[in-house]
C-alpha cells in the first residue's frame, strides 16, 4: 500500500518511573476509551499536532495527561501498529515513539478538559498484571528490560 492510501497517526508516550518504599512505579494515564472503546491505563502521551515536534507533542501531552512537565531522555522504542479506521473509511498506521522521561515540576493532576484522559496515577508494576492496559504500555516496559540488560 502506498503513503497516500492511508491515513499515518503520530504519537509519543513519556515512561515515567519511579520508586517508593522497594517499590518500582510507572506513571499511567487512564484513558476512558472515548465511547468506543473500554478504558484502560496507558502511557501518558498521545498525538502530535500537525504543527509541533515529538518531543514538544510529548512535552504538551504529559502535562495535559498528568499535571506534570517532563524533560524527555533518550528515545526508548519506535513501535507502530495498522488498523481500520474508527472515524473514517480506510485504514491508519499509528507510528508511536515511547521515551525515557524526566519530571521536572507541576503535580499530579490531569489538566484536560473533556479530554481522553480521566486521571493519571502511579501504579506499582506488581500490580499491573489483571489491569486493563494498552498494549504500549507492555511494549515500553519490554523495551526498557532490554535497554537495561545492554547496560
Amino acid at each position: 500500500m502506498e503513503f497516500t492510501d492511508y491515513h499515518t497517526r503520530l504519537a509519543a508516550y513519556a515512561l515515567l518511573l519511579d520508586e517508593v518504599d522497594g517499590q518500582e512505579r510507572v506513571l499511567l494515564a487512564w484513558w476512558n476509551g472515548e465511547g468506543h472503546s473500554d478504558p484502560e491505563w496507558t502511557l501518558p502521551g498521545g498525538g502530535i499536532e500537525f504543527d509541533e515536534s515529538i518531543r514538544d507533542g510529548l512535552v504538551r501531552e504529559a502535562f495535559e495527561e498528568t499535571g506534570y512537565h517532563v524533560e524527555p531522555g533518550p528515545l526508548l522504542i519506535d513501535h507502530f501498529f495498522t488498523a481500520r479506521g474508527r472515524t473514517f473509511d480506510g485504514w491508519i498506521r499509528s507510528q508511536r515513539f515511547v521515551f525515557e522521561a524526566t519530571i521536572t515540576g507541576g503535580e499530579l493532576g490531569t489538566t484536560e478538559v473533556d479530554g481522553s484522559t480521566d486521571h493519571a496515577a502511579w501504579v506499582p508494576l506488581a500490580e499491573l498484571d489483571g489491569q486493563p492496559r494498552s498494549e504500549i504500555v507492555d511494549v515500553a516496559l519490554a523495551a526498557r528490560r532490554t535497554e537495561e540488560a545492554r547496560r
